[in-house]
């Protein structure tokens, strides 16, 4: 029995660590586009990642912003890619998590209000009178470009909530999606961050003549990677600096193209406090 119990013992001393770094390394993102976009774009990234880290490393995707969060605050996944505000929401669940990298486009991310050919609308330096009794939509709900930083600019310049702004409000779930149902004059005007709106242009799926920008916002810090706190104690000393050394080092053209980004550099929570203050200022965050 003896010589069982010892042979048990050293089974599990050979076992533990090999377990350990045997774990899949998980990550998620903000379903801001359409999801066959993002499964493409972080398949690509989730190959990357486990050539530099030497572990398994898989995407699995969302169906919302509060889907994103809620799987990072259970260790469903233990890195996001969130907008500003759901990384504020997320490190704000899991103590210690830390904002790492932002796109190099991050440090002043900018909103477009786009508006249907119907409404006359042309661009100007403001947001103009002339939306109001409009129909407007918004992104996602949970969404810093799609919610929270269009509707903090409605009611700093009409010093009214949109409700009271528009004929009626919506919110269509992502991006891609406020940009077809404007451009099919489903809602009048809607919000919609630039890097989708850039992209659709650059790729031509978007009919101009339809739909067009009438406003770009002052900039604001937005999209980052944000990791799990206790990353070192499941994956070992060290693991964070190195999910970080991956994601700054990230070159290849075609990876950045899908964000798109330039690239990647550091960042830190401090740097997302204004998206704190503007969200607590009208009632997203308590």
């Amino acid at each position: 029995m003896s010589f069982i119990r010892k042979l048990m013992l050293s089974s599990l001393i050979v076992l533990i660590p090999f377990a350990a770094s045997a774990q899949t390394f998980v990550f998620t993102a903000i379903p801001d586009e359409d999801e066959s976009k993002l499964v493409e774009r972080f398949r690509g990234i989730a190959d990357y990642l486990q050539q530099e880290l030497d572990v398994e490393v898989k995407y699995i995707p969302v169906k919302s912003y509060a889907a994103a969060i809620s799987a990072f605050r259970n260790n469903q996944v233990q890195l996001a890619w969130f907008g500003g505000l759901s990384g504020v929401q997320a490190r704000e669940l899991v103590p210690g998590s830390q904002a790492i990298a932002q796109g190099v486009e991050d440090q002043a991310f900018f909103n477009y209000f786009i508006a249907h050919k119907s409404t006359g609308l042309e661009r100007s330096e403001t947001l103009p009178e002339e939306v109001r009794g409009k129909t407007f939509t918004f992104g996602s709900k949970g969404s810093t470009s799609g919610r929270l930083i269009p509707e903090y600019h409605i009611r700093t310049i009409f010093n009214e909530a949109p409700e009271d702004v528009f004929s009626r409000v919506g919110f269509s779930g992502n991006h891609t999606r406020t940009l077809r149902l404007v451009e099919a004059g489903t809602y009048e005007v809607g919000a919609i961050n630039y890097a989708v709106w850039e992209k659709e242009l650059e790729d031509g799926n978007i009919n101009t003549d339809d739909v067009k920008v009438i406003w770009k916002t002052p900039a604001y810090p937005n999209y980052q990677w944000t990791i799990r706190g206790d990353i070192d104690e499941r994956y070992g000393d060290g693991f964070m600096d190195k999910v970080r050394e991956a994601l700054l080092a990230m070159d290849d053209p075609a990876l950045l193209e899908s964000f798109p980004r330039s690239g990647f550099i550091p960042t830190s929570n401090e740097n997302y406090e204004p998206i704190r203050t503007v969200a607590e200022q009208i009632g997203i965050l308590d």
